[in-house]
């Protein structure tokens, strides 16, 4: 009987040696399962991973497909909220930059700009021809950035947000990069001549309580998609901010509701003013950000 048990116990005890053996091959194998799955997991997200753009052109044209994506996805409308929730982003990384801009009363003037209809312009043209006309485009309106001392924030496929510190200056670099776009005087946009909207707005960046600056951006973005190709459109706000000697005219237009903004709001259309040449006559107003206006 003893040796019965003895036998029994050693069996058992080969038996626990055995399967402890089995167990722990088997964890080792599933641990180097699992290390391939993970290495070929990483190999697959590389190569579907696309390569880092290594030119100018190359940036553009992955903007341009990021941006045709987005339209296909969400249509035009998703397109433009994507938008508002990339400028909402942009207000708290870049809020240090534009208080540097904001005028002494810390009111800042922002003005946002898209190409209409940029998404069929670009599919009648391919993404190269594309490229070359949003090189133009930008170039015309860095350079009246610039000379009417703005800050370009941020772009996003063909849209511009710029911060200025005083209305005239944005009012007067709008004007002027439409009637640039008129001309059309850039080869590269000789390909395809192409229609500007924009929208400005002059609101506060510097305050204690409540987020202006983020709701300041909403609305210059908004303004601007009220406006038609060729055409500047500004809120109250910017007409109440101009002096009375500007060189600018506001000429009162719609009064409407603003996507995810209260109440309704007051929009005018920004015009060059123009002394009459008579001594004496009334002004003139010279129709520069008429759509229909030609140069």
């Amino acid at each position: 009987m003893v040796l019965a048990l003895s036998l029994l116990c050693g069996a058992l005890v080969v038996a626990v040696a055995v399967l402890t053996a089995l167990l722990v091959r088997t964890q080792r194998r599933l641990e180097a399962s699992k290390q391939a799955t993970l290495a070929l997991e990483r190999d697959l997200a590389a190569a579907l991973r696309p390569p880092a753009p290594v030119s100018p052109a190359d940036r553009l044209v992955r903007r341009v497909v990021r941006t045709v994506d987005k339209v296909r996805s969400h249509g035009v409308s998703g397109l433009l909220q994507a938008s508002l929730e990339d400028l909402s982003a942009w207000a708290a990384t870049e809020r240090s930059d534009i208080l540097n801009i904001a005028a002494a009363d810390g009111t800042v003037t922002l003005f946002f700009s898209d190409i209409e209809d940029s998404t069929a312009i670009n599919a009648k043209l391919g993404d190269a021809a594309w490229v070359r006309v949003l090189a133009g485009h930008d170039a015309v309106v860095r350079g009246r950035v610039e000379q009417y001392r703005g800050r370009v924030v941020k772009t996003a496929g063909d849209g511009f947000m710029v911060a200025f510190r005083d209305a005239e200056a944005a009012c007067r670099a709008a004007l002027k990069i439409q009637k640039d776009l008129r001309r059309n005087r850039d080869p590269r946009l000789w390909l395809s001549p192409v229609r500007v909207r924009i929208g400005i707005h002059t609101g506060r960046v510097v305050t204690r309580d409540g987020d202006y600056f983020g709701s300041n951006v909403a609305m210059a973005a908004r303004v601007a998609s009220h406006a038609r190709g060729g055409e500047v459109l500004a809120s109250t706000a910017v007409r109440d901010a101009l002096d009375d000697d500007a060189a600018v005219v506001l000429l009162e237009g719609d009064e409407v509701s603003l996507k995810g903004l209260p109440g309704t709001h007051r929009l005018w259309r920004v015009e060059r003013r123009r002394p009459a040449a008579a001594l004496g006559a009334p002004e003139e107003v010279v129709a520069d950000g008429d759509p229909d206006a030609r140069a």
